[in-house]
């Protein structure tokens, strides 16, 4: 393994346990009884976006097309990012300075990681083309593991615990 790839590796780690530390403080600041479902579901489509990104690198050569949906990924994922923010900010809930630190990291690594991805395949990028070709060859079963696992445990299966404790409180408020 290449050192340019075990800091990669150490940067989507420490990227993935600021997501779980981002978890942490909604839990403490009772999102699921403040912000709510609404706040949930912006982190469900960020997780998205960003997963979508993370097998479009998996998964297909560099090129312009791929350069070109990792953008849109990235700018949409600071949309959202954006209407995360408003609504935490209009709830009752109090938005730490730990957790505006946290939202920074989690702000800015799309971008940084963007760059870094551009950057590392620049020659091949750009003669790569337009259209989406499959890798070859496709990494391993156990690459695709060691990058999706730690997401799954880290952010996915919070976010999925967050949701459904936010649809709780919301079902159990419509009730009184």
């Amino acid at each position: 393994m290449t050192t340019e790839l075990r800091i990669a590796g150490a940067a989507y780690l420490a990227w993935l346990a600021c997501g779980l530390c981002d978890f942490i403080a909604h839990w403490r600041t009772d999102l699921p009884h403040t912000s709510g479902f609404a706040e949930s579901a912006t982190h469900l489509v960020q997780l998205a976006l960003l997963g979508v990104a993370v097998v479009i690198v998996l998964g297909f050569e560099p090129g312009q097309g791929s350069a070109m949906l990792l953008l849109l990924l990235v700018l949409a994922h600071a949309v959202v990012g954006y209407v995360d923010t408003r609504i935490a900010f209009a709830a009752p809930r109090v938005v730490s300075p730990f957790e505006q630190h946290v939202h920074s990291v989690l702000d800015m690594a799309p971008v940084v990681a963007l760059g870094w991805y551009a950057a590392s395949t620049w020659p091949a990028a750009v003669e790569g083309g337009w259209a989406l070709q499959a890798r070859r060859p496709m990494p391993s079963a156990a690459a695709w593991f060691a990058v999706l696992a730690p997401a799954m445990a880290l952010c996915v299966v919070p976010a999925l615990f967050e949701s459904r404790a936010a649809w709780r409180a919301r079902a159990t408020a419509a009730r009184r």
